[in-house]
């Protein structure tokens, strides 16, 4: 029944191409990445920001912490192997008063014990040597963080994998699993595989895939879209490089932010809007299926009183284009409406608990032969490298 392959990985996105690549690396060369849609990287990798993330905002010890940073390194290398283009630009983490002062110094503190080399702190006078347009009570220069090709790295993953005896096998959305003596029959819209082991690395889908596949995840996957805005060519020197807010600790988003683009020009963005459609891109996107996905996990309702307010606002910079000018004119102060044009838009795949807590690290679950990645929003792409790594480990000890 079917052809046959020693680990089958659904999700061709940088995090799947690089688990089936790690396994590769360990032994077990025939793997086949089922992918949806008609291309690798169609959704949450080609959909972001495309900045190298260097690790500073997150928890020392934890998951994406210890990920990002090595991780990092690992993108770093395989684009200048593969000649994908990427920069190490820097970054400006920008206080905008002095009460994010003391955040700032969390930041700095998390950033040291993860290991970052070469933070500085800036007073106004150096931000403005830096970045002449951008203004601020403070900075701290983050010199590990850059822009990259996501999905040029996605691609040489996949060449990668097909030169060492592997397949990626595009149109082959996942329906259902099965299990036949020592092998999972997988049924896909392109037909069916057999496989001894399976991982699934599906993004904004991974917790419905867990469900078909027999698990019962305690997350639901919320859809959330990133909009962003290009600078006008003409108004593109306003930022030089990456200049970012401080961050509400309260949310796992970063603020609306300028980001350099690896093919050139300046974004701005993303707000983070509750999404009605999983792959939702345009504004207005429904799915009666996500709709009522979101609106029935308890989670969902626990989760709206803490969050209402700063949702609205988010939905307001959705709708109202004066609205997102003004939360940038807090970093660049001379910006207007006019020296901004949209931009392309992503829908990030964020787990949220029953009880309400949106999961501020990668997770993970797993069953007899399978693993799930179960939440993996950014730093993700940079870090995906090392989770292919993290994941093939955990499928490989299992016994």
């Amino acid at each position: 029944m079917g052809a046959a392959c020693q680990v089958a990985v659904v999700g061709a996105g940088l995090v799947g191409l690089a688990t089936a690549r790690a396994l590769q690396m360990r032994g077990l060369r025939e793997v086949v990445v089922l992918e949806a849609e008609d291309g690798v990287a169609r959704h949450q990798t080609g959909h972001n920001s495309g900045v190298i993330h260097s690790g500073i905002y997150y928890r020392p010890g934890s998951l994406k912490a210890r990920l990002c940073v090595s991780g990092r390194r690992l993108m770093e290398d395989l684009c200048t192997h593969h000649g994908v283009a990427w920069q190490r630009l820097g970054k400006l983490i920008v206080a905008l008063d002095d009460r994010e002062l003391p955040r700032l110094d969390e930041l700095e503190r998390r950033g040291r014990e993860n290991g970052l080399k070469g933070l500085r702190r800036l007073g106004p006078e150096d931000i403005r040597e830096r970045e002449p347009a951008i203004r601020g009570v403070g900075a701290l220069l983050v010199q590990e963080t850059g822009i990259v090709d996501f999905p040029g790295a996605a691609r040489a993953l996949a060449r990668e994998i097909e030169e060492h005896g592997g397949r990626v096998q595009l149109g082959a959305r996942f329906h259902a699993l099965r299990q036949e003596g020592e092998e999972f029959v997988i049924e896909t819209s392109s037909g069916a595989l057999r496989a001894q082991r399976m991982v699934a690395c599906a993004g904004l889908q991974s917790d419905r895939i867990a469900r078909l596949c027999g698990l019962v995840p305690e997350v639901r996957i919320v859809p959330f879209r990133g909009e962003y805005y290009d600078l006008v060519p003409e108004k593109s020197a306003l930022v030089r490089g990456l200049v970012y807010p401080v961050p509400d600790p309260r949310f796992p988003f970063l603020g609306v932010h300028f980001t350099q683009k690896i093919g050139g020009g300046v974004e701005a963005g993303p707000n983070a809007v509750l999404a009605w459609r999983r792959e939702g891109y345009a504004r207005g996107s429904f799915a009666l299926r996500d709709a009522l996905a979101t609106l029935g996990w308890p989670g969902f309702w626990r989760m709206l009183p803490r969050t209402m307010k700063h949702g609205l606002g988010e939905a307001w910079r959705s709708w109202s284009k004066g609205a997102f000018v003004r939360a940038l004119r807090r970093l660049c102060p001379e910006l207007e409406g006019r020296d901004l044009v949209p931009g392309h838009t992503g829908v990030r795949a964020q787990a949220l608990r029953r009880d309400g807590a949106l999961v501020d690290d990668f997770a993970f679950a797993e069953a007899p032969g399978q693993v799930h990645v179960l939440n993996a929003p950014s730093p993700a792409a940079t870090a995906s490298l090392a989770i292919g790594r993290h994941v093939a480990e955990r499928l490989l000890a299992q016994r």
